[in-house]
């Protein structure tokens, strides 16, 4: 008999050195386990800018999550990781509705996921070639995106990238994750698709998914 389960990706960016305790937190409430990415935060200070502090080293985990522990991890991350305060990291949820190659929820496993569509957030994901990334940023923050970041998909985790994308997302590429709001989210694609010219064969690709739940966004 096959198992239905309601799935989502659990994504948190925290900064530099904090993705493994994530991943603790996470085990803790029931994920099986997680892929850590090493990234670079954008943010849009002045002040910051003149210092030239305004790249921040980042570390983004991806884990697959069911309804049920997904909610649970990602109140705990919120606690324990003080996310409701500024500058402390950021955790969503997607849903997700197809997925191969996690064995640990079992080999006879479908997907039934009722998540509400209507999401206030979207997260816009962009892959281009390595070092393209700033100007999709630029792009991005051209349209009102308040920041971004650049995951730079090299070392360990690569195999895990194509299983949650089902794309292949090899170590000369940059993927720039963006979360905007519904009402600018098509004006930041459509900025990006302009400026990196998106649209000529080989050039990069973009996809965007609703967010069911955010935490750490101001």
């Amino acid at each position: 008999m096959k198992l239905m389960l309601e799935l989502f990706l659990l994504c948190c960016i925290v900064d530099n050195g904090k993705g493994s305790k994530v991943l603790k937190i996470a085990k803790h409430n029931g994920v099986k386990g997680g892929t850590v990415f090493m990234g670079v935060g954008t943010v849009r200070s002045k002040v910051l800018e003149f210092l030239a502090l305004d790249d921040i080293r980042k570390e983004i985990v991806f884990m697959v999550v069911s309804r049920e522990n997904g909610k649970s991890a990602v109140e705990a991350l919120d606690h324990e990781m003080a996310l409701h305060k500024p500058n402390h990291g950021i955790a969503f949820l997607i849903p997700i509705n197809a997925l191969a190659g996690v064995h640990n929820l079992g080999t006879n496993v479908d997907i039934e996921n009722k998540a509400v569509t209507n999401s206030v957030y979207n997260a816009i994901f962009t892959v281009v070639d390595k070092g393209q990334g700033d100007s999709v940023v630029d792009a991005a923050k051209e349209a009102g995106a308040r920041g971004a970041t650049i995951i730079h998909a090299r070392g360990s985790g690569i195999h895990e990238t194509s299983t949650l994308f089902a794309m292949q997302i090899e170590p000369e590429k940059d993927m720039v994750l963006i979360l905007a709001a519904n009402d600018i989210c098509q004006g930041i694609i459509s900025s990006i698709r302009e400026r990196l010219n998106i649209d000529e064969p080989g050039t990069g690709i973009i996809f965007s998914m609703g967010v069911s739940e955010t935490y750490g966004l101001y």
